[in-house]
């Protein structure tokens, strides 16, 4: 089969033709239709954190697959967590996403980012016919990621977002259902971004550099930039709170206690739990919402990853292994 594969941290993929895999017990064999493009993919790629490619050999990335079931034919997607033990003191008490031993799609499994994956089937999820497979696959992680960092906000009635993204544009829709007010942050100057974001029903956008025009309940941090968690904190009113959804962050910058005093929260959102991602899939086909998605061909991976990095594009990405 044909993939993009890391051989090293800060390299670029590589076009490989590796053996078909083949699945073992309480796993299905995928064929792959699109994988969405997330940015921990470039975490990885760019060894930004612990979950780099150091000692870990090549990896094939990509953790939001769509994939037909070569048995069956099904269609299912598969999330970031990939596999867990199911007997450790997290996944006993219902937070399987801080399993110790967790096994990630596209860094300790071989990924979307090829045209055969291999997948745990506890870890498939049927998808809703709603959507087509380019629509589904950003639903797989910067939805359900997205749909968890927003759970954590409570029911904050305002609520800002920073970094206006692949999953800043889902919870936007789902927070406008949900009859919460969207307060949108991007990267000064980005009117294109600031526009898209009014056009999925943010009431505000503007940069991450100003406040907002009101006091906000809760802010979700998408956008890997330490410095913003206390520019958030000082949005926030008091009893709000700050949630960190990303893998990787730059270092968060001291600030004022004053910053952090009146039981505002700061808080991170790590991975993603089956009951996370029968919840999403379920809301987004009620909503419903729209994807907006750019398409690679599974060679131009690279550019879907650099486009990426530089925000070149609305909404997501997906490779689309098919020639």
């Amino acid at each position: 089969m044909r993939a993009m594969a890391l051989h090293a941290p800060g390299e670029p993929l590589r076009p490989v033709e590796l053996p078909d895999p083949e699945p073992g017990p309480g796993q299905r064999l995928l064929r792959v239709l699109a994988c969405g493009v997330c940015r921990t993919d470039l975490h990885i790629v760019d060894g930004e954190s612990d979950v780099g490619a150091q000692d870990r050999g090549r990896i094939v990335p990509g953790h939001q697959i769509v994939g037909e079931d070569v048995a069956t034919g099904e269609r299912v997607g598969v999330p970031w967590l990939g596999w867990t033990d199911g007997t450790c003191r997290f996944c006993a008490s219902g937070r399987e996403n801080l399993c110790d031993a967790a096994r990630f799609t596209g860094l300790d499994i071989d990924g979307g980012y090829a045209e055969l994956a291999v997948a745990d089937a506890r870890f498939c999820f049927p998808l809703p016919d709603a959507f087509n497979d380019l629509q589904a696959a950003p639903l797989l992680c910067a939805g359900l990621i997205g749909h968890r960092c927003l759970r954590m906000t409570g029911d904050a009635a305002r609520l800002g977002l920073y970094g206006f993204g692949a999953a800043a544009h889902i919870v936007a829709q789902v927070a406008r259902w949900q009859g919460r007010r969207v307060f949108a942050f991007t990267s000064p100057g980005d009117e294109r971004t600031q526009e898209f974001a009014r056009g999925l029903g943010a009431e505000w956008a503007g940069g991450s550099d100003e406040r907002p025009p009101e006091e906000l309940d809760a802010a979700i941090l998408f956008a890997p930039v330490g410095a913003l968690v206390p520019a958030a904190l000082r949005a926030v009113g008091k009893g709000g709170v700050v949630v960190c959804g990303g893998i990787h962050m730059s270092d968060i910058p001291s600030f004022p206690y004053e910053a952090l005093w009146g039981e505002r929260v700061v808080r991170s959102v790590a991975n993603l739990t089956r009951e996370d991602g029968r919840e999403l899939l379920r809301i987004a086909a009620e909503v419903p919402v729209t994807t907006s998605v750019t398409t690679y061909p599974l060679e131009r991976a690279n550019d879907a990853l650099d486009d990426l990095r530089h925000g070149r594009f609305k909404g997501a990405a997906v490779v689309v292994p098919s020639e």
